[in-house]
């Protein structure tokens, strides 16, 4: 009995430092990891699903069929409350105000690089209207990575289900750029901005 308990101690101690482990990996990995890297679709993407095969939950808790943005460019976001890019809300709100009849930029609030996004969804919209005047779509809190990655993030970052891209988000403020037909197009690191040349080509504009 004695031995078996020893044993039992042993595994979770080394499932907990492997945990502990891939998380720190993931962490090094974002710190590390080229922030203006860009990546464009092939012209033989095939991809076996489209954006508009998800529904997804406003930050307000009311589910949103993306099939509704049909005949527009969409700019996914990973976002932050507690990032060195935070401030980027400022720079898609205007964006959004500006070419939002066209392109639309949607946020998905998570919290997997340093606990940046601690809030509640309640707090993260207070936060986004009463510091940025936010009026983008903002939807509910996700994982954008791991096992537990949201649905629409799994098809952003799986090549069998986009047709070509496996990047996965590798800080905050992340853009996957997706066109007219519910076709993933681009990938933008964090420090990428709406005035960079190499996006403001890739939605038109």
């Amino acid at each position: 009995m004695k031995k078996n308990f020893v044993f039992t101690l042993i595994g979770v101690v080394l499932v907990a430092t492997l945990t502990s482990f891939m998380s720190l990996s993931t962490l090094v990995k974002g710190i590390f990891s080229n922030k203006h890297e860009v990546a464009i679709a092939p012209a033989n993407s095939a991809p076996t699903k489209s954006l508009y095969d998800f529904t997804v939950t406003s930050i307000d808790g009311k589910p949103v069929a993306l099939k509704a943005y049909k005949g527009k460019k969409v700019v996914i976001l990973n976002v932050a409350s507690k990032c060195g890019f935070t401030p980027q809300y400022a720079d898609w709100e205007k964006f959004y105000k500006e070419h939002g009849d066209k392109i639309v930029v949607l946020g998905f609030p998570a919290n997997d690089f340093k606990s940046q996004e601690p809030g509640s969804n309640e707090e993260i919209a207070t936060f986004c209207q009463k510091n940025y005047g936010v009026t983008f779509p903002m939807f509910e809190k996700v994982n954008v990575l791991g096992e537990t990655q949201a649905p629409l993030y799994k098809w952003l970052t799986d090549k069998s289900l986009n047709g070509w891209n496996d990047k996965v988000p590798t800080w905050n403020f992340c853009k996957y750029v997706i066109n007219e037909k519910g076709e993933l197009t681009h990938f933008f690191a964090s420090k990428v901005k709406p005035e960079d040349e190499e996006f403001k080509k890739a939605v038109g504009i």
